[in-house]
């Protein structure tokens, strides 16, 4: 257990000889990060395990103080791990609790870990460390959503459904066309997941309070061991950075919108007005009053997690606008808006994939809703273009004339009499029929990227081979 006797002398004691006396009431309930920050504790120690091995490579302490180092931030860490561990808002953050039980474990060897380093590029280090772990946990839970959707896509490829633009019926396409869109979106969103782990790839260790150390360190070699590519290259930059932060938050907040997008289709498809799927048990609600009620709420609550991931984008950009280099205390506001992000994202892409793979299909009602709405107005003036040798313009108008008739005779285009088809324009054939149909309209848009079934699973190949 660690040691909660810790009072306000003790804590000035960790600030240094500067402060007479302790922060009041109000101060302490400001000034305390701990409360948020112990999230970081893994990635704590794992620095300052770095850091003491590189101080005692370098010679700037003993062999002998290094093990001691390292063998009470091992215990510290099983400590927390465990449970067994009390955090102490009078030590504020973190790094100052791990310190002071650190002293209490190994005595005064403690305190030459903090040599050659301050808690700037500590907290700098911290934090990057953490976020880059979760961009990774992020890359993966999009190549697992991405791999859902390929799955549906492949199993409804020739699936008809209806296209809409202002979500009016405009032109057939699959349902596998539909999922690859997503396809699409995910894979962009991730990556710019991995673009984001490059940039962040950097070690800020090393940088100290804002102008470097004069002790002999081997940034290089604190880099290796902690896995980044590199050593950061200005230290007046890398303990005031907090871009990787608000590259992550934009990550999150544009994959959260995609996301959102595609929850409010599911609730959309949901009702019994479209009945296009049914979500089970698992991922729905019932209403309190109403019994016959079915409610999407997961996919409601992906739409809504949105909200709170843009809001924390907005608010770390908001923090970080003003202030001058290098480091300001405004920073300590930057954790917690990523740490609710990523709650929030990753709750959300969970939900989602488990949707995708839950939702049982109405191939059957999809493609009744693709007939409507003359969605194969476009295939008739195709035709007329092809066939006939309208110029399109021309063809367009034909095609409106058909659709005014199909409508007022209450009538869907395929079922217009050839007769009332040639009383508008004398080339028409019988042959027109043939691209009349939906499926004969998804068929033939074999254009790269387009939503023939052939193309699709083309498409679909293409992502098996890259995810």
């Amino acid at each position: 257990m660690a040691d909660d006797t810790t009072d306000t002398k003790s804590s000035n004691q960790m600030w240094g000889g500067r402060f007479a006396s302790g922060p009041d009431a109000i101060m302490e309930e400001i000034n305390a990060s701990i409360g948020f920050d112990k999230k970081l504790f893994a990635q704590d120690i794992r620095g300052s395990i770095a850091h003491a091995t590189m101080l005692a490579h370098q010679g700037i302490i003993s062999t002998d103080d290094k093990d001691k180092i390292v063998h009470g931030l091992n215990t510290i860490l099983s400590e927390i791990e465990s449970g067994n561990f009390e955090f102490s808002r009078q030590l504020e953050d973190i790094h100052m609790n791990v310190e002071a039980r650190l002293a209490t474990l190994i005595g005064p060897a403690a305190g030459r870990l903090h040599t050659a380093r301050s808690r700037n590029d500590q907290v700098a280090l911290d934090f990057r460390l953490w976020v880059k772990e979760e961009l990774q946990k992020t890359e993966q839970m999009l190549t697992g959503l991405i791999a859902a959707f390929l799955d549906r896509a492949e199993e409804h490829a020739e699936s008809v459904m209806p296209g809409f633009t202002h979500l009016q019926t405009a032109q057939p396409v699959t349902f596998g066309h539909h999922c690859m869109a997503y396809v699409e979106m995910f894979g962009r969103d991730r990556s710019r997941v991995r673009h984001a782990i490059e940039h962040l790839d950097e070690s800020p260790i090393g940088a100290a309070a804002l102008a470097g150390t004069g002790y002999p360190i081997d940034r290089h070699m604190t880099a290796k061991a902690l896995g980044f590519r590199e050593p950061t290259r200005n230290s007046i930059d890398t303990v005031s950075d907090r871009d990787f932060a608000i590259e992550f938050l934009s990550i999150a907040a544009i994959a959260g919108m995609h996301l959102s997008r595609l929850a409010e289709e599911i609730v959309i498809w949901s009702t019994p007005q479209f009945s296009f799927v049914r979500l089970s048990d698992a991922f729905s609600t019932g209403s309190s009053i109403m019994p016959q009620k079915k409610n999407p709420d997961a996919a409601e609550l992906v739409r809504a997690k949105t909200g709170r991931i843009n809001g924390s984008l907005v608010a770390l950009l908001t923090i970080m606008k003003g202030l001058p280099l290098a480091y300001s205390k405004d920073m300590q506001e930057d954790k917690e808006q990523v740490f609710d992000a990523a709650e929030s994202l990753e709750l959300a892409i969970a939900a989602m994939t488990g949707m995708v793979r839950d939702m049982t299909v109405n191939t059957a009602r999809m493609k009744a809703a693709a007939g409507s709405g003359y969605s194969t107005a476009t295939d008739l003036a195709d035709w007329l273009v092809r066939e006939a040798g309208l110029p399109f313009r021309d063809a367009h108008h034909v095609t409106g004339r058909a659709v005014a008739l199909a409508e007022s005779k209450g009538c869907d285009l395929a079922e217009l009499p050839l007769s009332d088809l040639q009383a508008i324009h004398v080339d028409i054939t019988d042959k027109v029929y043939d691209v009349l149909t939906v499926e004969a309209s998804v068929a033939s848009r074999k254009s790269f990227g387009g939503t023939a079934p052939s193309e699709v699973r083309r498409q679909i190949a293409f992502w098996r081979a890259r995810n």
